[in-house]
């Protein structure tokens, strides 16, 4: 019994500091892949509804959405994520996400 207690307290200290860092290593990957998909939804829908309305051409949406791909690849972006970098880009990003919703 003097060996069997102290561990029984070792295994619970550890599974409560082993969950704690598995959650907020999972909750930091989730923060980011958030971050990610509201990046390009917004981007993208202020694309598209500036090609809706004729204020800009798929040219010049091509243009903006370049320039903006490489103004974001100088900073960090959370892995995995993706700037759309034209018009079709953003098309096949808003339709994903619009299914998975």
């Amino acid at each position: 019994m003097g060996k069997f207690l102290p561990a029984i307290v070792a295994l619970v200290v550890g599974i409560v500091i082993g969950g704690y860092g598995a959650l907020s290593l999972g909750g930091g990957a989730m923060m980011g892949a958030g971050a990610a998909t509201g990046l390009v939804t917004g981007m993208c829908s202020v694309v598209e509804a500036a090609e809706q309305t004729a204020l800009l051409t798929p040219e010049q949406i091509d243009q903006v959405l370049a320039r903006a791909a490489e103004n974001m690849s100088s900073g960090e972006l959370p892995e995995g994520a993706e700037i759309a970098g034209s018009s079709e880009q953003c098309a096949e990003a808003l339709a994903k996400l619009r299914a998975a919703q």
